[in-house]
């Protein structure tokens, strides 16, 4: 069994559902400690909920002056859902016809270790690196991401801890390892609307207002309206609703209210306040009375193809033989965070397909070329 698929294992047999991490990050820091790196551990949150972060550093023979290279993720998972319906225990790893399974093989304790073991090597081959190594690890990013990786950048921007590069491991491949790199991702800013009529009887409309009939024409701008039409890297920013509700279930009543819950996902071409001017805007041109409660979940983010995603693309060529591709599609990621202290930040990792499924798995021939492409990136910018 290779170090990789081992250590694979033994963070899948940590039951670490968020915000839990079950004892992932000892067994990383221990094995971090070993190779010369100073760890600590940061714990935030409140009893009910705490998180545990680790950051971990071995300086460079440069010092503060070389490049620092961090890599970075989650030790959480989501929950398993029924596990009446997996085929296994979903934290007892097994292998079968040339697949790990287990919860958080795919999303993502395979890139962590991976990225272990492809630090181990490196290390272990270039005892006098130049660039420093750093590790980033949290048990909130599968959850509400208050006490995760936020706290932990915070904490570095107090301490002036510059970051150069950064690699997290989402499971970034579609179809073969190595086949997408996400060098950015969308913003998402979420809205709930709510606007106000007049309840009545639903026989005599003359004396009540209905908020559906009112806002049917804005809302129709909204669905229609084209936000930018993105750029290089950016799909156009997308309006999308998720919940209406009004009425009290009574078929003879005008309702008072109407609730609606909506979300953007947006590009660099627009930012977040545009978004919500030219909303309240349309609102109020249809004359309604309404109210916003707007959630900024993340900014969007991007990285040029400059040195850490050449590199990267480089590893994944001469591992795989392929020619990989630059995306921002996908949910949001820690990346939101990292990415304000860190001016490189791309996310690679293994096959996305059974993330957060029942039976998620990794292929088991992908581990090891995996390892290689970080180890292979490391040597690339920090030797």
């Amino acid at each position: 069994m290779s170090k990789t698929l081992e250590l694979t294992k033994q963070l899948i047999a940590c039951k670490s559902v968020t915000p839990a991490d079950g004892g992932c990050q000892d067994l990383i820091a221990k094995r971090l400690a070993l190779l010369g790196f100073k760890t600590e551990s940061i714990v935030s949150g409140p009893k009910n909920f705490e998180v545990t972060n680790l950051w971990a550093i071995k300086l460079g023979a440069a010092n503060e002056k070389g490049k620092v290279f961090v890599f970075a993720g989650h030790t959480d998972v989501v929950p398993t859902g029924p596990i009446e319906k997996w085929e296994t225990d979903p934290f007892n790893p097994s292998e079968r016809s040339g697949y790990l399974y287990g919860r958080g093989a795919a999303d993502m304790k395979t890139s962590i270790a991976s990225f272990v073991v492809a630090t181990e090597e490196f290390v272990q081959a270039n005892p006098n690196h130049t660039g420093s190594i750093a590790f980033l690890i949290t048990s909130d990013e599968e959850g509400p991401a208050h006490d995760g990786t936020t706290i932990v950048c915070e904490l570095l921007k107090k301490r002036q801890q510059r970051l150069d590069y950064c690699v997290i491991g989402e499971p970034t491949s579609v179809n073969h390892l190595g086949d997408m790199i996400k060098n950015g991702r969308r913003g998402s800013l979420s809205g709930k609307l709510e606007v106000r009529g007049i309840q009545a009887h639903i026989a005599y409309p003359h004396l009540g207002r209905n908020p559906i009939h009112e806002i049917a024409p804005a809302l129709d701008r909204l669905v229609n309206m084209q936000w930018d039409k993105g750029n290089l890297y950016f799909q156009p920013t997308s309006f999308q609703i998720s919940n209406i509700h009004a009425g009290t279930g009574a078929n003879n009543i005008i309702p008072g209210e109407l609730s609606i819950d909506f979300n953007f996902r947006f590009s660099t071409e627009s930012t977040a306040d545009e978004l919500r001017e030219r909303v309240e805007k349309m609102l109020k041109d249809a004359q309604l009375d309404f109210t916003i409660d707007w959630h900024l979940g993340a900014s969007p983010f991007i990285t040029n193809d400059g040195n850490l995603a050449q590199a990267m693309r480089q590893a994944i060529q001469k591992e795989t033989q392929l020619n990989t591709e630059l995306s921002t599609t996908g949910g949001t990621s820690d990346g939101r965070f990292i990415s304000q202290i860190c001016s490189e930040v791309v996310e690679f990792g293994p096959i996305n397909a059974t993330s957060h499924k029942l039976n998620e798995c990794v292929a088991i021939q992908d581990i090891e070329p995996l390892k290689n492409i970080y180890r292979r990136t490391l040597e690339q910018l920090i030797l």
